[in-house]
């Protein structure tokens, strides 16, 4: 049987191949799922396309479950859909799941990000990165969780393609100055 795994910004296909042995796709798309093959008896959803064509659609990951095919999500369009269809069968993974499915996290937003679509190379941050960022420095003393929250609110404001480590640094000293 064979694993389809969609995966792009979040790790090089190259070194996913280190980790499992799977027939690797760019991000998912709407009508990606429409036509698997029927060798194939799981897929992975980790990165898929939100606004520059349309996302993944909830039918075609539940056709699949119908099928009988096995579908995991995780890392960021694999996480969102994932805790969205956890009742109906889709399994999730990983820190991003956990976040959805508690509700502390719930837009699409958190995980766009402005990816090169030759190399698939990320091009900005995903906002949730900063948040779990900034959520390990509120565990450990380093900010408060009111100037988390604001930073959070103040880099939600700021365009997707825009989202990036230097403004991310822009952002943190206005706050911390």
């Amino acid at each position: 049987m064979t694993t389809f795994v969609y995966v792009g910004p979040s790790m090089p296909h190259e070194d996913a191949c280190k980790i499992l042995n799977a027939e690797y796709l760019p991000p998912v798309k709407r009508g990606d799922l429409q036509n698997i093959p029927d060798d194939v008896d799981t897929v992975v959803i980790i990165d898929g396309v939100l606004l520059n064509d349309a996302a993944v659609g909830h039918r075609e990951i539940l056709s699949l479950l119908k099928s009988g095919i096995n579908v995991i999500g995780g890392g960021s369009m694999g996480a969102l859909r994932a805790a969205e269809l956890g009742s109906f069968g889709m399994k999730g993974l990983g820190r991003i799941y956990e976040e959805y499915k508690s509700g502390r996290v719930d837009g699409d937003d958190e995980v766009v990000l402005a990816y090169d679509p030759f190399s698939l190379a990320p091009l900005s941050e995903p906002l949730i990165n900063f948040r779990l960022n900034l959520y390990e420095a509120v565990n450990n003393d380093v900010i408060s969780k009111n100037v988390a929250d604001e930073i959070i609110s103040a880099l939600k404001k700021v365009y997707y393609p825009h989202r990036t480590d230097k403004k991310f640094k822009e952002i943190v000293s206005l706050f911390l100055n």
